[in-house]
Protein backbone atom coordinates (compact mmCIF):
# COMPACT_ATOMS: atom_id res chain seq x y z
CA UNK A 1 0.00 0.00 0.00
CA UNK A 2 1.28 3.32 -1.08
CA UNK A 3 1.95 5.95 2.03
CA UNK A 4 0.03 8.99 1.95
CA UNK A 5 1.84 12.26 1.42
CA UNK A 6 1.72 14.47 4.53
CA UNK A 7 2.39 17.96 4.78
CA UNK A 8 3.28 20.75 7.44
CA UNK A 9 3.46 24.32 5.82
CA UNK A 10 4.75 27.08 8.19
CA UNK A 11 4.03 31.00 6.74
CA UNK A 12 4.24 33.57 8.22
CA UNK A 13 2.74 37.45 9.24
CA UNK A 14 2.78 41.01 9.97
CA UNK A 15 6.20 41.20 9.69
CA UNK A 16 8.91 38.91 8.44
CA UNK A 17 12.29 37.76 10.22
CA UNK A 18 9.79 36.03 13.13
CA UNK A 19 11.73 33.39 13.29
CA UNK A 20 9.45 30.72 10.87
CA UNK A 21 12.75 28.24 10.25
CA UNK A 22 13.59 27.96 13.90
CA UNK A 23 9.71 26.99 14.71
CA UNK A 24 9.40 24.74 11.81
CA UNK A 25 12.53 23.09 12.94
CA UNK A 26 11.30 22.77 16.58
CA UNK A 27 8.39 20.79 15.21
CA UNK A 28 10.53 18.87 13.17
CA UNK A 29 12.74 17.84 16.28
CA UNK A 30 9.41 17.43 18.08
CA UNK A 31 7.48 14.74 15.76
CA UNK A 32 10.70 12.94 14.97
CA UNK A 33 11.35 12.63 18.68
CA UNK A 34 7.90 10.94 18.35
CA UNK A 35 8.82 8.59 15.78
CA UNK A 36 8.12 10.04 12.86
CA UNK A 37 10.49 10.26 9.07
CA UNK A 38 10.34 14.58 8.85
CA UNK A 39 11.78 15.79 5.71
CA UNK A 40 11.79 19.70 5.25
CA UNK A 41 11.69 22.15 2.44
CA UNK A 42 11.84 25.93 2.34
CA UNK A 43 10.06 27.74 -0.82
CA UNK A 44 12.09 31.21 -1.00
CA UNK A 45 10.54 33.71 -3.49
CA UNK A 46 13.15 35.25 -4.62
CA UNK A 47 13.82 35.19 -8.04
CA UNK A 48 17.76 34.06 -7.58
CA UNK A 49 17.91 30.57 -8.79
CA UNK A 50 19.37 29.65 -5.54
CA UNK A 51 21.87 31.90 -2.97
CA UNK A 52 25.17 30.89 -4.18
CA UNK A 53 25.62 33.85 -5.90
CA UNK A 54 24.58 36.45 -3.71
CA UNK A 55 26.05 38.60 -1.30
CA UNK A 56 25.76 37.78 2.07
CA UNK A 57 24.70 40.73 3.26
CA UNK A 58 21.16 40.36 1.16
CA UNK A 59 21.30 36.54 2.50
CA UNK A 60 23.55 35.80 4.88
CA UNK A 61 25.13 32.55 4.86
CA UNK A 62 25.03 29.77 1.74
CA UNK A 63 24.08 26.84 3.64
CA UNK A 64 25.43 23.45 1.90
CA UNK A 65 23.72 20.41 1.40
CA UNK A 66 25.24 16.93 1.60
CA UNK A 67 24.59 16.81 -2.12
CA UNK A 68 26.30 19.83 -3.06
CA UNK A 69 22.90 22.28 -3.28
CA UNK A 70 23.93 26.03 -2.39
CA UNK A 71 20.45 27.04 -0.38
CA UNK A 72 19.22 29.09 2.43
CA UNK A 73 20.56 29.31 5.64
CA UNK A 74 17.37 28.35 7.02
CA UNK A 75 18.17 24.93 5.86
CA UNK A 76 20.92 24.48 8.69
CA UNK A 77 18.45 25.10 11.09
CA UNK A 78 16.68 22.62 10.39
CA UNK A 79 19.31 20.02 10.13
CA UNK A 80 21.18 21.30 13.21
CA UNK A 81 17.58 21.27 15.15
CA UNK A 82 16.12 18.11 13.69
CA UNK A 83 19.14 16.74 13.54
CA UNK A 84 19.09 15.69 10.12
CA UNK A 85 20.95 15.74 6.48
CA UNK A 86 18.82 17.21 3.59
CA UNK A 87 19.06 17.22 0.07
CA UNK A 88 18.78 19.52 -2.80
CA UNK A 89 15.31 19.21 -3.14
CA UNK A 90 14.87 21.04 0.29
CA UNK A 91 15.52 24.24 -1.10
CA UNK A 92 13.39 25.83 -4.10
CA UNK A 93 13.29 29.24 -5.23
CA UNK A 94 11.18 31.23 -7.83
CA UNK A 95 13.90 31.02 -9.98
CA UNK A 96 14.37 27.28 -10.00
CA UNK A 97 10.57 27.07 -10.56
CA UNK A 98 10.05 29.67 -13.33
CA UNK A 99 13.40 28.25 -15.20
CA UNK A 100 12.06 24.84 -15.28
CA UNK A 101 8.50 26.04 -16.66
CA UNK A 102 10.35 28.22 -19.41
CA UNK A 103 12.19 24.94 -20.43
CA UNK A 104 9.42 23.29 -20.56
CA UNK A 105 7.36 25.81 -22.57
CA UNK A 106 10.73 25.87 -25.15
CA UNK A 107 11.03 22.41 -25.57
CA UNK A 108 7.17 22.44 -26.41
CA UNK A 109 6.32 19.84 -23.52
CA UNK A 110 3.49 22.47 -22.86
CA UNK A 111 1.29 21.57 -26.16
CA UNK A 112 1.16 24.98 -27.35
CA UNK A 113 -0.81 26.39 -24.59
CA UNK A 114 -0.85 29.78 -22.48
CA UNK A 115 1.66 29.59 -19.84
CA UNK A 116 0.17 30.92 -16.78
CA UNK A 117 1.10 31.37 -13.07
CA UNK A 118 -2.06 28.92 -12.54
CA UNK A 119 -1.73 25.74 -13.45
CA UNK A 120 1.79 26.07 -14.77
CA UNK A 121 3.61 27.69 -12.15
CA UNK A 122 1.49 26.36 -9.18
CA UNK A 123 1.98 22.87 -10.86
CA UNK A 124 5.72 23.27 -10.99
CA UNK A 125 5.34 24.17 -7.71
CA UNK A 126 3.11 20.94 -6.56
CA UNK A 127 5.34 18.83 -8.44
CA UNK A 128 8.94 20.18 -6.41
CA UNK A 129 6.87 19.48 -3.03
CA UNK A 130 6.32 15.91 -4.19
CA UNK A 131 9.65 15.51 -5.27
CA UNK A 132 10.47 16.73 -1.76
CA UNK A 133 8.73 14.14 -0.06
CA UNK A 134 10.00 11.16 -1.87
CA UNK A 135 13.64 12.49 -1.77
CA UNK A 136 14.33 9.85 0.73
CA UNK A 137 12.06 7.35 0.36
CA UNK A 138 10.96 7.10 3.90
CA UNK A 139 9.09 10.24 4.70
CA UNK A 140 6.23 10.67 6.67
CA UNK A 141 5.79 14.21 6.76
CA UNK A 142 7.27 16.99 4.56
CA UNK A 143 7.68 20.65 6.92
CA UNK A 144 7.53 22.95 4.23
CA UNK A 145 8.28 26.98 5.50
CA UNK A 146 7.20 29.40 2.64
CA UNK A 147 9.55 32.33 2.76
CA UNK A 148 8.38 36.21 3.11
CA UNK A 149 5.38 37.67 4.78
CA UNK A 150 1.61 36.97 3.48
CA UNK A 151 0.52 39.64 1.37
CA UNK A 152 4.32 39.97 -0.62
CA UNK A 153 3.41 39.52 -4.39
CA UNK A 154 6.29 37.29 -4.80
CA UNK A 155 5.04 34.51 -2.63
CA UNK A 156 1.38 34.18 -3.93
CA UNK A 157 2.20 31.80 -6.22
CA UNK A 158 3.84 29.69 -3.14
CA UNK A 159 0.92 30.27 -1.15
CA UNK A 160 -1.72 29.34 -3.90
CA UNK A 161 0.66 26.00 -4.29
CA UNK A 162 -0.37 25.15 -1.24
CA UNK A 163 -3.70 25.77 -0.57
CA UNK A 164 -4.39 23.61 -3.54
CA UNK A 165 -2.76 20.96 -1.77
CA UNK A 166 -5.25 20.71 0.46
CA UNK A 167 -7.69 20.02 -2.14
CA UNK A 168 -5.29 17.91 -3.53
CA UNK A 169 -4.10 15.48 -0.62
CA UNK A 170 -7.26 16.10 1.80
CA UNK A 171 -7.71 18.20 4.70
CA UNK A 172 -6.14 15.12 6.79
CA UNK A 173 -2.79 15.12 5.18
CA UNK A 174 -2.21 18.56 5.43
CA UNK A 175 -1.68 20.71 8.41
CA UNK A 176 -1.08 24.66 8.01
CA UNK A 177 0.73 26.99 11.04
CA UNK A 178 0.53 30.88 10.41
CA UNK A 179 3.22 32.43 12.68
CA UNK A 180 2.36 36.37 13.30
CA UNK A 181 3.93 39.14 15.36
CA UNK A 182 2.11 40.20 18.62
CA UNK A 183 2.42 43.63 19.47
CA UNK A 184 3.21 44.55 22.76
CA UNK A 185 2.73 47.86 24.46
CA UNK A 186 4.93 48.68 27.50
CA UNK A 187 3.16 52.14 28.24
CA UNK A 188 -0.66 50.14 28.51
CA UNK A 189 0.38 47.02 29.40
CA UNK A 190 -1.47 45.73 26.42
CA UNK A 191 -1.25 42.69 24.12
CA UNK A 192 -2.36 44.15 20.41
CA UNK A 193 -3.92 41.18 18.51
CA UNK A 194 -5.36 43.18 15.75
CA UNK A 195 -2.14 42.32 13.27
CA UNK A 196 -2.44 39.16 14.16
CA UNK A 197 -6.60 39.18 13.10
CA UNK A 198 -5.88 41.24 9.49
CA UNK A 199 -3.24 38.76 8.78
CA UNK A 200 -5.07 35.84 9.01
CA UNK A 201 -7.66 37.57 7.23
CA UNK A 202 -5.36 37.73 4.51
CA UNK A 203 -4.41 34.28 4.50
CA UNK A 204 -8.51 33.58 4.12
CA UNK A 205 -8.68 35.78 1.30
CA UNK A 206 -6.24 33.57 -0.07
CA UNK A 207 -8.10 30.81 0.80
CA UNK A 208 -6.09 29.18 3.28
CA UNK A 209 -7.82 28.58 7.13
CA UNK A 210 -4.71 28.53 9.41
CA UNK A 211 -4.59 24.76 11.96
CA UNK A 212 -2.85 26.29 14.41
CA UNK A 213 -1.23 29.95 15.27
CA UNK A 214 1.88 30.86 16.43
CA UNK A 215 1.95 33.96 18.36
CA UNK A 216 5.27 35.33 19.00
CA UNK A 217 5.94 38.13 21.43
CA UNK A 218 8.24 39.54 24.05
CA UNK A 219 5.86 38.48 26.39
CA UNK A 220 3.41 35.26 27.36
CA UNK A 221 0.32 35.34 25.54
CA UNK A 222 -2.81 35.42 28.55
CA UNK A 223 -5.99 33.83 27.99
CA UNK A 224 -7.59 36.85 27.47
CA UNK A 225 -5.60 37.41 24.26
CA UNK A 226 -5.73 33.88 23.37
CA UNK A 227 -9.73 33.60 23.45
CA UNK A 228 -10.03 36.74 21.18
CA UNK A 229 -7.43 35.56 18.62
CA UNK A 230 -9.34 32.49 18.74
CA UNK A 231 -12.65 33.58 18.42
CA UNK A 232 -11.59 36.23 15.31
CA UNK A 233 -9.45 33.52 13.46
CA UNK A 234 -11.80 30.86 13.89
CA UNK A 235 -10.00 28.11 15.50
CA UNK A 236 -10.03 26.43 18.57
CA UNK A 237 -8.35 27.51 21.61
CA UNK A 238 -5.33 24.47 21.81
CA UNK A 239 -4.34 25.54 18.86
CA UNK A 240 -3.08 29.69 19.59
CA UNK A 241 0.10 28.77 20.65
CA UNK A 242 2.26 31.15 22.64
CA UNK A 243 6.08 31.60 20.91
CA UNK A 244 7.49 34.38 24.12
CA UNK A 245 10.98 35.23 23.29
CA UNK A 246 13.35 33.22 25.13
CA UNK A 247 17.14 33.76 26.08
CA UNK A 248 18.04 30.14 24.71
CA UNK A 249 16.93 29.10 21.30
CA UNK A 250 16.36 25.42 22.22
CA UNK A 251 13.74 26.14 24.69
CA UNK A 252 11.28 26.44 21.83
CA UNK A 253 10.86 23.15 21.16
CA UNK A 254 10.12 22.93 24.67
CA UNK A 255 7.68 25.45 24.63
CA UNK A 256 5.66 24.57 22.25
CA UNK A 257 5.63 21.06 23.82
CA UNK A 258 4.40 22.55 27.02
CA UNK A 259 1.39 23.42 25.22
CA UNK A 260 1.08 20.24 23.06
CA UNK A 261 1.35 21.56 19.63
CA UNK A 262 2.84 17.89 18.47
CA UNK A 263 -0.11 16.76 19.87
CA UNK A 264 -2.49 18.54 18.25
CA UNK A 265 -0.73 18.09 14.73
CA UNK A 266 0.18 14.27 15.40
CA UNK A 267 -3.75 14.06 15.83
CA UNK A 268 -4.75 16.09 12.95
CA UNK A 269 -2.58 14.45 10.50
CA UNK A 270 -3.74 10.53 12.41
CA UNK A 271 -0.49 9.51 13.52
CA UNK A 272 -2.14 7.71 16.49
CA UNK A 273 -0.82 5.37 19.63
CA UNK A 274 2.56 7.42 18.85
CA UNK A 275 5.15 7.85 22.17
CA UNK A 276 5.69 11.23 23.86
CA UNK A 277 8.53 13.13 22.72
CA UNK A 278 11.36 12.25 25.26
CA UNK A 279 13.37 15.68 25.39
CA UNK A 280 15.38 15.31 28.13
CA UNK A 281 18.48 15.70 26.39
CA UNK A 282 17.40 19.12 25.20
CA UNK A 283 16.03 19.91 29.06
CA UNK A 284 19.72 19.25 30.24
CA UNK A 285 21.22 20.98 27.45
CA UNK A 286 19.01 23.98 28.01
CA UNK A 287 20.09 23.84 32.05
CA UNK A 288 23.21 23.47 31.00
CA UNK A 289 23.76 26.77 29.08
CA UNK A 290 21.70 28.84 31.56
CA UNK A 291 23.94 27.77 34.31
CA UNK A 292 27.47 28.73 32.30
CA UNK A 293 29.57 30.73 34.35
CA UNK A 294 32.64 30.94 32.46
CA UNK A 295 33.28 32.16 28.53
CA UNK A 296 36.16 32.28 26.66
CA UNK A 297 36.77 35.25 23.42
CA UNK A 298 37.29 33.68 20.28
CA UNK A 299 38.41 36.27 17.51
CA UNK A 300 36.45 35.72 14.43
CA UNK A 301 38.04 37.62 11.58
CA UNK A 302 36.11 38.03 8.08
CA UNK A 303 34.76 40.89 5.69
CA UNK A 304 31.12 39.83 6.61
CA UNK A 305 31.38 40.85 10.09
CA UNK A 306 28.64 43.37 10.73
CA UNK A 307 26.00 41.02 9.38
CA UNK A 308 26.48 38.04 11.58
CA UNK A 309 23.99 35.55 9.84
CA UNK A 310 26.47 35.84 7.17
CA UNK A 311 28.29 32.90 9.59
CA UNK A 312 25.58 31.70 11.49
CA UNK A 313 26.64 27.21 11.28
CA UNK A 314 30.33 28.76 12.83
CA UNK A 315 28.81 30.87 15.35
CA UNK A 316 26.76 27.81 16.62
CA UNK A 317 29.56 25.27 16.34
CA UNK A 318 31.19 27.75 18.17
CA UNK A 319 28.47 27.45 20.74
CA UNK A 320 27.64 24.02 21.19
CA UNK A 321 31.86 22.71 21.49
CA UNK A 322 31.44 25.54 24.51
CA UNK A 323 28.47 24.21 25.76
CA UNK A 324 30.47 20.80 25.73
CA UNK A 325 33.36 22.62 27.58
CA UNK A 326 31.38 24.28 30.36
CA UNK A 327 32.24 28.06 28.71
CA UNK A 328 30.27 30.38 26.94
CA UNK A 329 31.57 30.89 23.90
CA UNK A 330 32.58 34.93 23.45
CA UNK A 331 32.99 36.20 19.52
CA UNK A 332 35.03 39.18 19.14
CA UNK A 333 33.91 40.08 15.65
CA UNK A 334 36.83 41.12 13.57
CA UNK A 335 36.69 43.34 10.27
CA UNK A 336 39.69 41.75 8.33
CA UNK A 337 39.77 45.08 5.85
CA UNK A 338 40.28 47.15 9.14
CA UNK A 339 43.12 44.90 10.71
CA UNK A 340 46.56 46.91 10.01
CA UNK A 341 50.11 46.03 11.24
CA UNK A 342 49.18 49.22 13.61
CA UNK A 343 46.46 48.16 15.40
CA UNK A 344 46.42 43.89 15.55
CA UNK A 345 48.17 43.63 18.83
CA UNK A 346 45.33 45.62 20.23
CA UNK A 347 42.73 43.93 18.11
CA UNK A 348 43.34 40.32 19.22
CA UNK A 349 45.30 40.79 22.25
CA UNK A 350 41.89 39.33 24.07
CA UNK A 351 41.40 36.57 22.02
CA UNK A 352 42.12 33.29 23.08
CA UNK A 353 41.43 31.34 19.97
CA UNK A 354 41.61 32.80 16.34
CA UNK A 355 39.51 31.72 13.76
CA UNK A 356 39.05 32.44 9.53
CA UNK A 357 36.32 31.64 7.90
CA UNK A 358 35.46 30.59 4.33
CA UNK A 359 35.38 33.26 1.44
CA UNK A 360 35.39 34.38 -2.05
CA UNK A 361 37.39 37.18 -3.55
CA UNK A 362 40.42 39.23 -2.67
CA UNK A 363 39.21 41.97 -0.59
CA UNK A 364 39.71 41.72 3.05
CA UNK A 365 42.25 38.43 2.89
CA UNK A 366 45.27 40.38 3.95
CA UNK A 367 43.70 41.16 7.00
CA UNK A 368 43.15 37.73 7.38
CA UNK A 369 46.13 36.70 7.04
CA UNK A 370 47.64 39.05 9.51
CA UNK A 371 45.99 37.73 12.00
CA UNK A 372 46.97 34.06 10.74
CA UNK A 373 50.39 35.45 11.02
CA UNK A 374 49.52 36.31 14.57
CA UNK A 375 48.22 33.08 15.78
CA UNK A 376 51.58 31.62 14.15
CA UNK A 377 54.11 33.59 15.64
CA UNK A 378 51.71 34.16 19.41
CA UNK A 379 51.17 30.24 19.57
CA UNK A 380 47.32 31.10 19.37
CA UNK A 381 45.34 28.44 18.60
CA UNK A 382 44.10 28.87 15.30
CA UNK A 383 41.37 27.08 12.70
CA UNK A 384 41.19 27.66 9.51
CA UNK A 385 37.92 26.93 7.63
CA UNK A 386 37.89 26.52 3.51
CA UNK A 387 39.33 29.97 2.93
CA UNK A 388 41.10 30.13 6.11
CA UNK A 389 43.01 27.21 4.83
CA UNK A 390 44.64 28.39 1.32
CA UNK A 391 44.95 31.70 3.28
CA UNK A 392 47.73 29.78 5.88
CA UNK A 393 49.42 28.13 2.96
CA UNK A 394 49.74 31.79 1.31
CA UNK A 395 50.99 33.48 4.20
CA UNK A 396 53.28 30.39 5.46
CA UNK A 397 54.85 30.35 1.57
CA UNK A 398 55.10 34.40 1.92
CA UNK A 399 57.22 34.45 5.60
CA UNK A 400 58.50 31.10 5.58
CA UNK A 401 59.23 29.84 2.37
CA UNK A 402 60.24 33.41 1.16
CA UNK A 403 58.12 33.10 -1.21
CA UNK A 404 56.77 37.10 -1.15
CA UNK A 405 54.27 37.15 -4.62
CA UNK A 406 52.97 33.41 -3.21
CA UNK A 407 49.17 34.07 -4.09
CA UNK A 408 46.27 32.12 -5.15
CA UNK A 409 45.24 32.40 -8.84
CA UNK A 410 41.76 33.20 -7.68
CA UNK A 411 43.56 36.76 -6.43
CA UNK A 412 46.91 37.02 -8.80
CA UNK A 413 46.65 34.51 -12.15
CA UNK A 414 50.42 36.04 -12.77
CA UNK A 415 51.59 35.02 -9.72
CA UNK A 416 55.23 33.04 -10.34
CA UNK A 417 54.11 30.78 -7.06
CA UNK A 418 50.81 29.80 -7.39
CA UNK A 419 50.40 27.99 -4.03
CA UNK A 420 46.78 27.84 -4.50
CA UNK A 421 45.47 27.20 -8.18
CA UNK A 422 42.85 25.87 -10.54
CA UNK A 423 44.14 22.80 -12.51
CA UNK A 424 42.63 21.67 -15.25
CA UNK A 425 42.62 18.02 -13.76
CA UNK A 426 42.69 18.53 -10.65
CA UNK A 427 38.88 17.30 -9.96
CA UNK A 428 39.46 14.05 -12.68
CA UNK A 429 36.94 11.52 -11.49
CA UNK A 430 34.99 12.92 -8.74
CA UNK A 431 31.58 14.93 -8.90
CA UNK A 432 31.25 18.66 -9.32
CA UNK A 433 29.01 21.19 -9.07
CA UNK A 434 29.86 23.58 -11.91
CA UNK A 435 33.18 24.03 -11.77
CA UNK A 436 33.22 24.06 -7.76
CA UNK A 437 33.82 21.00 -5.17
CA UNK A 438 30.21 20.97 -3.79
CA UNK A 439 28.74 18.48 -1.16
CA UNK A 440 30.29 15.75 0.28
CA UNK A 441 33.36 14.24 0.34
CA UNK A 442 35.88 11.57 1.45
CA UNK A 443 39.00 12.44 4.07
CA UNK A 444 42.12 10.00 4.59
CA UNK A 445 42.89 11.36 7.98
CA UNK A 446 46.73 10.55 8.80
CA UNK A 447 47.49 8.96 12.05
CA UNK A 448 49.24 10.04 14.52
CA UNK A 449 48.38 13.29 13.24
CA UNK A 450 46.53 16.08 16.42
CA UNK A 451 43.53 16.02 13.39
CA UNK A 452 43.43 11.91 13.56
CA UNK A 453 43.51 12.28 17.64
CA UNK A 454 40.37 14.81 17.46
CA UNK A 455 38.48 12.32 14.85
CA UNK A 456 39.56 8.84 15.57
CA UNK A 457 38.87 7.75 12.13
CA UNK A 458 40.81 6.96 9.09
CA UNK A 459 38.12 7.86 6.57
CA UNK A 460 35.48 10.98 7.35
CA UNK A 461 32.96 12.59 4.87
CA UNK A 462 32.91 16.37 4.88
CA UNK A 463 31.07 19.22 2.67
CA UNK A 464 32.95 21.65 0.70
CA UNK A 465 32.36 24.89 -1.30
CA UNK A 466 35.04 26.00 -3.11
CA UNK A 467 36.70 26.01 -6.61
CA UNK A 468 40.77 26.33 -6.18
CA UNK A 469 43.00 23.69 -4.05
CA UNK A 470 46.45 23.52 -2.99
CA UNK A 471 49.18 23.03 -5.84
CA UNK A 472 50.64 19.75 -4.51
CA UNK A 473 53.75 20.82 -6.54
CA UNK A 474 54.87 22.70 -2.86
CA UNK A 475 53.64 20.10 -0.94
CA UNK A 476 57.48 18.64 -0.03
CA UNK A 477 58.61 22.64 0.71
CA UNK A 478 55.89 23.31 3.11
CA UNK A 479 56.74 19.57 4.87
CA UNK A 480 59.94 20.71 5.46
CA UNK A 481 59.37 23.67 6.95
CA UNK A 482 56.79 21.80 9.44
CA UNK A 483 53.51 22.18 7.87
CA UNK A 484 51.69 18.39 7.91
CA UNK A 485 49.04 17.35 5.64
CA UNK A 486 46.95 15.35 7.92
CA UNK A 487 44.10 14.96 5.64
CA UNK A 488 43.56 13.84 1.77
CA UNK A 489 41.25 13.19 -0.65
CA UNK A 490 41.75 9.51 -1.86
CA UNK A 491 40.44 10.05 -5.51
CA UNK A 492 42.11 12.81 -6.25
CA UNK A 493 45.09 13.55 -3.86
CA UNK A 494 43.93 16.73 -2.93
CA UNK A 495 44.75 18.25 0.49
CA UNK A 496 41.95 18.45 3.18
CA UNK A 497 43.76 19.74 5.85
CA UNK A 498 46.63 20.75 7.03
CA UNK A 499 48.55 21.24 10.74
CA UNK A 500 51.60 22.96 12.39
CA UNK A 501 54.11 20.44 13.80
CA UNK A 502 55.39 23.08 16.40
CA UNK A 503 51.94 24.89 17.55
CA UNK A 504 49.14 24.16 20.56
CA UNK A 505 46.51 24.12 18.17
CA UNK A 506 47.33 25.42 14.45
CA UNK A 507 44.55 23.38 11.87
CA UNK A 508 42.96 24.49 8.56
CA UNK A 509 40.50 22.47 6.15
CA UNK A 510 39.64 22.99 3.04
CA UNK A 511 36.26 22.07 4.02
CA UNK A 512 33.32 23.54 5.76
CA UNK A 513 33.22 21.30 9.51
CA UNK A 514 30.27 23.98 10.29
CA UNK A 515 27.92 22.15 8.50
CA UNK A 516 28.06 19.20 10.54
CA UNK A 517 28.18 20.28 13.95
CA UNK A 518 24.63 19.81 16.34
CA UNK A 519 23.74 21.22 19.43
CA UNK A 520 24.29 17.45 21.13
CA UNK A 521 27.21 16.36 19.30
CA UNK A 522 29.50 19.71 18.47
CA UNK A 523 32.35 18.91 15.87
CA UNK A 524 35.49 17.40 17.15
CA UNK A 525 37.32 20.53 14.94
CA UNK A 526 35.56 23.20 16.90
CA UNK A 527 35.63 20.78 20.30
CA UNK A 528 39.46 20.49 20.03
CA UNK A 529 40.35 24.05 18.93
CA UNK A 530 37.62 25.53 21.75
CA UNK A 531 39.01 23.23 24.24
CA UNK A 532 43.11 24.16 22.89
CA UNK A 533 41.56 28.11 23.52
CA UNK A 534 40.42 27.17 27.21
CA UNK A 535 44.06 26.16 27.87
CA UNK A 536 45.36 29.10 26.42
CA UNK A 537 43.82 31.93 28.97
Amino acid sequence: MKKEMKFIFVTGGVVSSLGKGISAACVGRLLKRRGLNVFSIKLDPYLNVDPGTMSPYQHGEVFVTKDGAETDLDLGHYERIINTSLTKESSVSSGQIYSSVIEKERKGEYLGATIQIIPHITNEIIKRLKDGFNAKGDTDVCIVEIGGTVGDIESQPFLEAIRQMRRDFGCKNTFYIHTTLVPYLKTTGEIKTKPTQHSVKELLGIGIQPDALLLRSEVDINKEAKDKVALFCNLPLNAVISVKDVPVVYEVALNLQKQHLDDLIMEHLGFENSPKADMSDWVDLVNRIKGLKESINIALVGKYVELHDAYISIVESLKYAGFSLNKKVNIIWVNSEDLNEENINETLKDAKGIIVPGGFGKRGTEGKMLAIKFARENKVPYLGLCLGMQLSLIEIARDVLNYSDANSTEFDPDTTHKIIDYLPDQYEGIKLGGTMRLGEYDCSLIKGTKTYDLYKSDLIKERHRHRYEFNNGFKKEFEENGVIFSGINPQTNLCEIIELKDHPFFIASQFHPEFLSRPLQPHPLFVGFVKASIENE
